[in-house]
C-alpha cells in the first residue's frame, strides 16, 4: 500500500512539474529593440562633429587628451550605453544621462603614450540606443621616443 502511494505522488509530483506554462512569456529578452524601427519612425540619431583626431608628433610618456563633440540629432533621447576603446592605453569618459534631442555633449578621451612608439591609431566605439548602434571614433598621431630626437 505504501508502495503504490508513493508511486502515485512521483507520478503526480512528474506531471505537474512538467506544466509548460505559456502564460509566463515574455517580450522582455528582444536585444535589439531598435530592428522595430522603420525608416520613418522618430528614433534618437548620433552625430560626431569630427570622428578622427591627429595628434601629430609627441614624445613617448605624454598625455595625449581630446573632447569628441557629439549630438543628439534624432527625436528621441539618445543613450550612450558604452564606450569601449581598443587597447587599456585609452580611456574614455561619455555622458551617462540621456542626451535629449538637439543637446550636445562631449566623448573625453585620455590616451597614454607610456611605452610606446611610431605610428599609432586608437579607437573608441560608442555603443548607443541610436540607428547604427555603433559609431567608431579614432585618435592618431605618431610617437616619438626621446633618444631619437636627439
Amino acid at each position: 500500500m505504501k508502495k503504490n502511494l508513493f508511486l502515485i505522488f512521483i507520478l503526480t509530483f512528474c506531471i505537474l512539474s512538467c506544466k509548460n506554462d505559456r502564460s509566463k512569456i515574455t517580450t522582455d529578452l528582444v536585444t535589439n529593440h531598435l530592428s522595430a524601427f522603420s525608416e520613418n519612425s522618430s528614433r534618437p540619431k548620433l552625430f560626431v562633429k569630427q570622428e578622427k583626431f591627429s595628434f601629430g608628433n609627441v614624445y613617448a610618456g605624454e598625455i595625449v587628451e581630446h573632447s569628441f563633440l557629439v549630438k543628439n540629432i534624432g527625436d528621441k533621447d539618445l543613450l550612450i550605453g558604452d564606450a569601449k576603446a581598443s587597447c587599456g592605453c585609452t580611456v574614455p569618459k561619455w555622458p551617462k544621462t540621456p542626451l535629449l534631442p538637439n543637446e550636445e555633449a562631449y566623448i573625453e578621451v585620455v590616451f597614454n603614450t607610456s611605452g610606446r612608439s611610431g605610428k599609432q591609431n586608437k579607437t573608441i566605439t560608442l555603443l548607443t540606443n541610436a540607428v547604427p548602434n555603433t559609431t567608431v571614433l579614432q585618435i592618431q598621431g605618431n610617437i616619438i621616443n626621446k633618444k631619437d630626437s636627439l
